[in-house]
């Protein structure tokens, strides 16, 4: 079978959290169908890659190793602040979504480009940290803690872009959240990821002025295709 390297991508705007995870869902299970598919055939075909951009309505999503306790909020102070609440299927622990963050979601078959899910967590956060320094913002990995981080080892230690992805029949889902333009203000209602001794910040913040979502997936996008050694084209 001929490895497809070409990503199909999808820019899906403000988007119900919950309708996004069913889209997610979708894809996947039609790639999972192709590669089931290929089993039967003399001549297998290629699968498909997607990678979704989007971003979400408030929204706290708890992963299946998740720890309850780390939401602060109740049901009803969720609620009054317009937020919601999911349990879901990816690694990782409470997460927050929200505007002015850019999510990102890759749908990739991942035997089209290398059987190995640590190597694409780094990549990914590789991906991020060189769209970050194309802002003069340096980050980095911080050890056993999937992300990206700035002043890692220091006090001022803190957290730009959460990680938390699936994986089966190396089929791929969930993604990353990048803080662009974030109102950080929500991150109060959780203990990010669990992990408590450490703040989160945003691009707005670190830059000190509003930043330019379109031009920061592009530039994400140039880093992404460069490490995937993959071709992007949009709908």
């Amino acid at each position: 079978m001929s490895l497809n390297k070409h990503i199909e991508v999808q820019d899906i705007g403000l988007k119900d959290y919950k309708e996004v995870w069913d889209y997610q869902e979708e894809l996947f299970a039609k790639i999972v169908a192709q590669k089931r598919a290929n089993r039967e055939l003399e001549e297998p075909m290629a699968t498909s890659n997607y990678m979704l951009f989007v971003e979400h309505p408030h929204v706290f999503t708890l992963g299946k190793s998740g720890d309850i306790t780390n939401l602060l909020a109740s049901e009803e102070e969720l609620k009054s602040k317009g937020a919601t609440f999911y349990k879901i299927n990816r690694g990782g622990d409470i997460t927050y979504h929200g505007p002015g963050q850019m999510v990102v979601y890759p749908i990739l078959d991942l035997e089209n480009f290398f059987t190995d899910i640590h190597k694409y967590l780094r990549m990914l956060e590789e991906a991020v940290i060189l769209t970050l320094a194309d802002y003069g913002i340096t980050a980095e990995r911080s050890q056993g803690e999937t992300g990206v981080w700035l002043d890692v080892g220091t006090p001022f230690a803190r957290k730009i872009c959460a990680m938390g992805v699936r994986a089966s029949r190396w089929v791929t889902m969930h993604g990353l959240a990048l803080n662009v333009n974030a109102n950080l203000g929500y991150f109060d209602l959780m203990i990010p990821c669990g992990i408590r001794d450490k703040s989160v910040t945003s691009m707005q913040l670190e830059l000190k002025r509003e930043v330019d979502m379109q031009e920061v997936k592009d530039k994400f996008s140039v880093h992404f295709a460069a490490l995937f050694e993959a071709n992007l084209s949009s709908l």
